[in-house]
């Protein structure tokens, strides 16, 4: 397939491992900020074939993973009320509230369904007009353009008995956060490529100046992501800082702009808090006032519902590159994908179900 097997072609990752061996010459900490390359990471191995001065840490680029537990809590307020049609991507139902998670609200009479699509539950409201229809509005600027639209359309057709939970967050407050903290180890970023696709990388620029750290955006796989390693690994033993496209085929500078649109049609710039990290200022995305009727949390008052992060999960230094998986005590014993105790290892895209998935725990069982 045109894109997709070049990028998976074995030799080329030789090649650009042989590159990286003869580049580096230094101790350096790279992040990649998307989960869908930390799992392509770990399934390919591409950590373990990395010279021994490389080390890769997983950032917080799961939207399931930073979804808050206090929005989860929110969610599952409003999904176990009669007359709600309660839908979501399928990776949410199984995220751990305090107490319970969607799935187990739907065994218990809850009206829960899985939607690949938020026109899909837009669908849903036209159908029943006796029901109240909410969709579970999370992740990066990369679904948030069909959240919007879905929230735009429905106030276009006047359907009242539609709303958003809208839990977005945005990635680069979340890697100057990263690099503004005392106890940041990353010297360099894999960008997330979908998000560039929306977003484009001019607003990383100012980042890569300010704290001297050089970003690629990078697609997801082996041989995308070993470019993108390749790159900053260049910027950084020359001592360069700045911004270089590896995801040529997808991103541009500035992005989609009909996709921009929509969501500053719908959505503002807001303070969000991220699940194991904090708030992070002006990280998010709220819906305006303008649509105002379409926010489930006000619809359904639950905004007041606040929560705290198990003890035991150490999700939050995984999500800041502090912490490895295997690092974390109850890794693979009372935290596994059937029984999660956070986020990065209930979602698909997380750091710590991927390397379950991928057997990377036989160290961490010993112990």
């Amino acid at each position: 397939m045109k894109y997709l097997d070049e990028y998976r072609n074995p030799e080329i990752a030789r090649q650009l491992l042989d590159k990286i061996r003869e580049t580096v010459t230094k101790p350096w900490v790279i992040m990649e900020i998307c989960g869908g390359q930390t799992n392509s990471i770990i399934k390919n191995g591409i950590d373990q074939l990395l010279p021994k001065e490389i080390e890769l840490v997983h950032g917080p680029g799961c939207p399931v993973c930073v979804t808050p537990l206090e929005m989860i809590d929110q969610a599952i307020s409003i999904a176990q009320r009669q007359n709600v049609i309660f839908t979501s991507f399928g990776d949410m139902l199984r995220v751990p509230g305090t107490e319970k998670d969607l799935l187990q609200v739907k065994s218990e009479g809850g009206d829960i369904r899985m939607v690949y699509s938020p026109l899909e539950a837009l669908k849903m409201a036209r159908e029943n007009p006796d029901k109240e229809v909410v969709f579970f509005a999370i992740g990066f600027e990369t679904t948030a353009p069909g959240n919007a639209m879905a929230l735009f359309q429905a106030a276009r057709e006047g359907l009242n008995n539609f709303s958003e939970v809208v839990s977005h967050v945005l990635v680069p407050p979340a890697m100057q956060a990263l690099l503004s903290s005392p106890d940041n180890r990353v010297q360099a970023y894999l960008a997330a490529g979908h998000v560039c696709t929306v977003m484009g990388y001019n607003e990383y620029f100012p980042i890569a100046e300010k704290y001297k750290v050089p970003i690629t955006p990078t697609g997801f796989e082996p041989v995308d992501i070993l470019q993108g390693i390749l790159s900053v690994v260049k910027q950084l033993e020359k001592g360069e800082y700045t911004v270089d496209n590896q995801y040529a085929r997808a991103v541009s500078a500035d992005g989609n702009p009909a996709a921009q649109k929509i969501i500053n049609e719908v959505y503002e710039i807001c303070d969000r808090k991220w699940r194991g990290i904090g708030e992070i200022p002006r990280s998010g995305m709220c819906i305006k006032e303008k649509y105002a009727a379409y926010d489930a949390s006000k619809k359904f008052n639950v905004s007041h519902i606040k929560a705290e992060e198990p003890q035991e999960c150490i999700s939050g230094l995984i999500l800041q590159g502090l912490k490895k998986p295997p690092e974390c005590p109850v890794f693979g014993k009372s935290c596994t994908p059937e029984h999660p105790l956070g986020a990065t290892m209930v979602s698909g895209e997380g750091a710590c179900a991927a390397y379950y998935r991928y057997q990377r725990f036989a160290d961490a069982l010993k112990k």
